[in-house]
């Protein structure tokens, strides 16, 4: 299948209202209802797909925070036993101690950042993977109402979160906790009385962070949609930046993208100030937990409650127990920011795709090519029909051109013939059979198209004409180009077929960017053939060129070409003339000059118009604007 079957390469200015040559947005697949459940029910698949690393993970950092006990415990031997009981026999062993249990901590943490490093990032790797597949396999109809940058951001973004799930955030957030209980337990054993006032404390600040996370967690949501507009736009704009140029609209995208800009960090302020909140807290909790310290801590040594060591010892494992809590907040905000673009990423996953929608349709084998249109409707607002009760039969192996005035529905027409919109109502036959019950991607692996504004990837042209066929020898590729006569200009490139040709094959002109979508559609050898405009980009010298190109490309396949230039489709089997949805004329090209309508108002205009420009090259010649068969109507072609 040729490289962009796809209707934003089309051009289908099918819509009033819509000036950049493309439809209004149609709605997008319905959304299932996302929730929080749906976000947590994803964060325990994740974590499930990875049990093994992560509990290995949460192994090694018990260990860890095992090791982490040794040091601060030791301190209440050192000062009551060494120091006060001068018992210097211990020091030696109290050395020995924590230098392993520092050896201990290091290599654990080492193995953490290495075992649960790689987790992450597999398991970003495998979320983009699968968001990405999702992605590509959505209807047509929801790329025309998303922006670009959004999808990417989807993609590569919103999975960046997820290593906060998989990786060290959800193991550090369990040791942490662990670690703050087993503290816990030394403090109620010396001195349960103070540790009951400062879990009390910590209670209240921990409520304070469960309402944090739950006013944070939209705010990241909102974040990550803003993002993606912002990267929506400026995609758009790098990609358009010769329009943007010729129009001098630099200053304009200036002030969209500056008002994006703000936006998001309006929202980045509010967040931030909302995480230093939260830290500003545990700093609060930890200066209250000290004060406590200090005076209840001091009145039973004073009393003989306490040795001064156990007073030593209870600083360094209240060090232990509110350093995780506090490091909770910043892990919270990281998870809540997880579970905020596990949120959108839920929403493309829930989405039907047409590989969904092909589970109950049926496989068909190569066709023969037989074309048919049985009164369709088609409407891309309801109400507003685009094309009315179209019928038209196109026999294997004939041409049917389409033509008509800008905004007729010649190419809503064509979308419907490459499955990229459904009818509203009636049916469009393949061989006898309604589309709507053949497997998609069996029906358009026997498609490929030439556009008006083709589609080149940023690569070689050896692999833009092999796209259509994956895995073609170079020898396939030559002939195709041969035929398409793009070996004429390619050999005279340095790098022949090695050349790249650029973003969108912008190092190429329009006409050789054609030349190579045509033999990328020769390459594809399918059954049925779109030709929009395909030979639009090129002068009479290379128009006559390719033509033989195009003849053998079009023998023996069902072709619809879609053509303002009405003598490029002299030889077509049937000609129909489309106005505001409707067929109002077809037959051959001398039938329909014969009737006098339409088609001959057209052609005559047209001639009149080549003719003039042929005798007086120097004058400036515009044709009498060509007036409209119907109204324009809101949600129709213009």
């Amino acid at each position: 299948m040729a490289t962009n079957l796809n209707l934003r390469g089309m051009r289908t200015g099918e819509h009033s209202g819509r000036t950049a040559g493309r439809p209004l947005p149609t709605e997008p697949p319905k959304k299932k209802k996302i929730s929080a459940s749906a976000a947590w029910r994803e964060a325990r698949e994740l974590v499930w797909a990875h049990r093994r690393r992560l509990t290995l993970g949460l192994g090694l950092m018990l260990v860890s925070r095992l090791a982490g006990l040794v040091l601060p415990a030791s301190s209440k031997y050192l000062i009551d036993e060494v120091v006060g009981n001068k018992r210097t026999d211990l020091l030696p062993l109290i050395a020995m101690a924590a230098g392993a249990a520092t050896i201990v901590q290091a290599a654990t943490s080492f193995a953490l950042s290495q075992i649960l490093g790689v987790a992450a990032q597999r398991a970003i790797t495998d979320m983009r993977k699968r968001v990405q597949a999702r992605v590509m396999r959505l209807p047509i109809r929801y790329f025309d109402s998303t922006q670009t940058g959004v999808l990417v951001s989807r993609i590569m973004s919103d999975a960046e979160g997820i290593r906060n799930l998989v990786g060290s955030g959800l193991v550090q957030l369990a040791g942490g906790l662990v670690g703050a209980v087993m503290g816990l337990g030394v403090l109620f054993w010396l001195n349960w009385r103070l540790t009951a006032i400062t879990i009390l404390v910590l209670g209240v600040f921990g409520s304070g962070m469960a309402y944090a996370f739950r006013t944070l967690r939209p705010l990241f949501r909102e974040r990550g949609k803003i993002n993606a507009e912002v990267t929506g736009r400026l995609t758009e704009a790098l990609g358009g930046i010769r329009i943007v140029k010729s129009y001098t609209a630099e200053k304009r995208e200036e002030i969209v993208f500056t008002k994006g800009a703000h936006r998001l960090f309006r929202n980045v302020a509010k967040s931030m100030t909302g995480v230093s909140a939260t830290t500003t807290g545990g700093t609060i909790v930890v200066g209250i937990v000290g004060v406590l310290m200090i005076w209840l801590g001091g009145r039973a040594i004073i009393a003989g409650e306490m040795t001064l060591g156990d007073l030593i010892m209870y600083i360094f494992f209240i060090g232990l127990v509110a350093a995780p809590l506090i490091s909770i907040a910043s892990i919270g905000t990281q998870i809540t920011e997880a579970f905020a673009g596990l949120d959108r990423i839920r929403e493309i996953l829930d989405m039907s795709t047409e590989i969904d929608e092909d589970a109950t349709r049926a496989s068909i084998d190569r066709l023969s090519g037989d074309v048919a249109f049985d009164r369709v409707w088609f409407e891309y607002t309801e109400g507003q029909p685009v094309l009315r009760g179209v019928s038209f039969q196109a026999a294997p192996g004939t041409t049917t051109a389409l033509v008509g005035s800008s905004g007729s529905g010649k190419s809503t027409l064509i979308s419907l013939v490459m499955a990229f919109n459904r009818p509203t109502k009636g049916r469009v036959l393949v061989d006898g059979r309604d589309l709507a019950d053949v497997k998609l991607v069996d029906y358009r692996h026997q498609l490929a198209s030439v556009l008006q504004d083709n589609f080149l990837f940023d690569g070689t042209i050896a692999d833009n004409v092999g796209y259509a066929k994956p895995g073609a020898r170079l020898e396939e590729i030559k002939e195709a180009c041969r035929i398409a006569h793009c070996d004429e200009f390619i050999n005279q490139f340095p790098n022949g077929y090695e050349t790249i040709v650029g973003e969108r094959g912008i190092k190429l002109s329009g006409g050789q960017r054609q030349r190579v979508s045509i033999a990328r559609a020769i390459l594809a050898n399918p059954r049925i053939l779109i030709l929009d405009e395909a030979t639009s980009s090129l002068d009479s010298e290379s128009e006559q060129m390719i033509q033989d190109g195009l003849r053998r490309l079009r023998s023996g396949r069902t072709t619809f070409v879609i053509a303002h230039r009405l003598s490029t489709i002299r030889s077509a089997g049937q000609i129909l003339v489309l106005e505001a949805g409707e067929i109002v004329e077809r037959g051959t090209h001398t039938e329909l000059l014969a009737l006098n309508g339409r088609y001959r108002q057209l052609y005559d205009k047209q001639y009149k118009f080549e003719t003039d420009r042929f005798i007086n090259p120097g004058e400036d010649f515009t044709p009498e604007p060509e007036k409209p068969a119907a109204p324009p109507r809101v949600g129709t072609a213009i």
